[in-house]
């Protein structure tokens, strides 16, 4: 159902609002977590349905998961042609993903000049953007030591886990 990543990242987020329980289902699963105190996580439930039931109505708001058919669906594409030349020149770049899913940020703030631009050198620990999930800033690290060759994405536009970002020409 959810990595423990997510379960963090959830448990995190309650923690920021009044919400005392929170609850999930769907057809393989379901998800319960209860806070002490109005304050401190008590129990989390992560546990696999084993038949169909009627639905369970708590006052806790229930939040439906997308379906697999929606997030794998396939796209089809009509067949494009590529140059060998470039698809040599791509082999040696290295592609920076997106570690979730989440809105890409370009810049810290609006006002402010993007972390990175095309030409522009970058160390492994150097920032080059921010993915927004659930109102958490991550800032995306380029791991690698090189130049950027192409910014893959827009500012704001949504991204999802492993979609590339950028492609960095490795030194």
């Amino acid at each position: 159902m959810l990595t423990i990543y997510e379960l963090r990242e959830l448990v995190k987020l309650l923690e920021q609002t009044d919400i005392e329980s929170f609850e999930v289902n769907d057809e393989d699963s379901s998800l319960r977590i209860k806070r002490r105190n109005g304050n401190q996580v008590t129990a989390i439930h992560q546990i696999p349905v084993q038949t169909k039931s009627a639905p369970i109505v708590t006052a806790a708001p229930v939040v439906p998961l997308p379906k697999k058919e929606m997030i794998e669906r396939p796209v089809e594409k009509a067949p494009v042609e590529v140059p060998q030349k470039s698809a040599k020149v791509t082999e040696n770049l290295h592609k920076i993903t997106s570690p979730m899913v989440g809105t890409f940020y370009a810049a810290p703030a609006v006002d402010a000049a993007p972390y990175v631009s095309v030409n522009d050198r970058v160390e492994p620990t150097t920032i080059v953007c921010i993915v927004e999930a659930m109102k958490l800033f991550n800032e995306i690290e380029a791991e690698v030591r090189g130049e950027i060759v192409q910014v893959l994405v827009e500012n704001g536009q949504l991204v999802e886990h492993g979609q590339p970002l950028f492609l960095v020409k490795q030194a």
